[in-house]
């Protein structure tokens, strides 16, 4: 298949080429089904020769670092479309339901294993966008992913999304991680925190439960999270640990 180039020329069953600027002329009806009501998929069963095949396939993403230049392309035709539309903000909030969805790895593949029969792929997609009150542009986004046969992008084009969002809005994404919830209060100051050491004019809070920290909390922010504020329980006793190691005990008889 032919590299994407900027702006992506994306093509479906039911149409030509198209550019990201009339992205919005292949949006299928809009729903209103909010994402509260979105049901557990019930996927057909893997045979045996998939779930072998995922499991190699699982091992390859593991191994590539890299991100494929065609997720880039369809984020930055998503952000135009949204940003012609004035629904960047709604758009946004699609690719967060969209990455809690495909982060399900069983999920994930059935969309990219490619002995799934088609029409089975689109039936559970269709169920997806129905449940969870996509945008039109969003609903048909993921139709024409299906349709050209790139399931597989879907994980990186949400990660390239909140990379071109960010800059657009000049917003900081910070990753909080703690053993439980924290309350939205506190949330709240770790991003005024945030706010004050980059600078950016927006804050976004992203929550993770991790129970190996033990107590406390972990704050990731900056490029690719390579700024990290360590105030959990897990951090303190690995330097205790690391003094008993390195340092003579001295004992008196």
């Amino acid at each position: 298949m032919a590299a994407l180039q900027s702006p992506v020329a994306l093509h479906s069953r039911a149409s030509a080429s198209l550019s990201s600027s009339s992205f919005k002329t292949l949006a299928r009806k809009s729903f209103s089904f909010s994402f509260s009501s979105f049901k557990p998929l019930r996927l057909p069963r893997l045979s045996s020769a998939a779930t072998k095949l995922s499991t190699k396939r699982r091992a390859g993403v593991r191994c590539a670092m890299m991100v494929d230049p065609a997720a880039t392309n369809y984020a930055t035709a998503l952000i135009d479309v949204a940003k012609s539309n004035d629904t960047l903000e709604a758009t946004s909030a699609d690719i967060e339901k969209i990455d809690k969805i495909f982060s399900d790895d069983e999920v994930y593949e059935f969309f990219t294993i490619p002995v799934i029969d088609m029409e089975k792929k689109r039936s559970v997609l269709d169920d997806i966008i129905q449940s969870s009150g996509f945008q039109p542009h969003t609903a048909n986004f993921l139709n024409i992913l299906l349709d050209m046969q790139r399931m597989e992008l879907i994980r990186d084009i949400v990660s390239e999304f909140e990379v071109e969002y960010n800059k657009v809005t000049n917003t900081e994404l910070a990753i909080v991680s703690s053993v439980v919830k924290l309350e939205n209060e506190h949330l709240a100051q770790i991003a005024k925190g945030i706010q004050r050491l980059t600078g950016a004019k927006n804050v976004r809070i992203k929550t993770v439960i991790d129970p190996s920290l033990v107590a406390g909390f972990t704050i990731r922010y900056g490029s690719g999270g390579s700024k990290v504020i360590d105030m959990s329980v897990k951090k303190q006793l690995a330097e205790i640990a690391e003094t008993l190691e390195l340092d003579d005990v001295q004992l008196t008889v």
